[in-house]
């Protein structure tokens, strides 16, 4: 019998972990589209994506960003076609392979991408200022466990 009880409560909290999780996936889904429109409202947020990968990752293939970003390379290819005409993007022959193309973010896109994860941040940070340290720690520790790096 108290097996039975534990291993509802186990289902329990389990149940209630996966829901913590569902609403972190959805807030930080709607914070990923809110922070695209901040970068620039007339593109679809798929092009952020690319925008963001290009910032935290440097100069790619169209095939690179396609296989990196999990997007079909028809989607890629329609979205860098956007970004360029904003000037956000820029393509270069690739210095190794003078057949291949290089994309990269431009100064504006760059300085646009900036300030848009800039605001992301704000949201998070309003979300931790009030939490003690301990807290913070503590979360950081769980998440690293979680995400199977401990």
């Amino acid at each position: 019998m108290e097996n039975k009880i534990e291993n509802h409560m186990r289902i329990q909290l389990e149940l209630n972990l996966g829901e913590q999780l569902n609403a972190l996936i959805s807030a930080a889904h709607a914070l990923n589209v809110r922070t695209a429109a901040v970068f620039d409202s007339a593109l679809q947020p798929a092009a952020f994506l690319i925008v963001r990968w290009l910032l935290s990752y440097g100069p790619a293939s169209a095939t690179y960003l396609a296989e990196s970003t999990a997007m079909d390379r028809s989607s890629v290819s329609r979205l860098l076609t956007q970004l360029k005409k904003s000037g956000y993007v820029r393509s270069e022959t690739h210095p190794e392979d003078r057949r291949g193309v290089l994309l990269s973010l431009t100064a504006i896109g760059r300085e646009k991408a900036m300030l848009a994860l800039k605001e992301k941040e704000n949201e998070f940070y309003k979300r931790i200022s009030k939490w003690e340290d301990s807290k913070l720690e503590s979360l950081i520790e769980m998440l690293k466990c979680f995400n199977g790096f401990e």
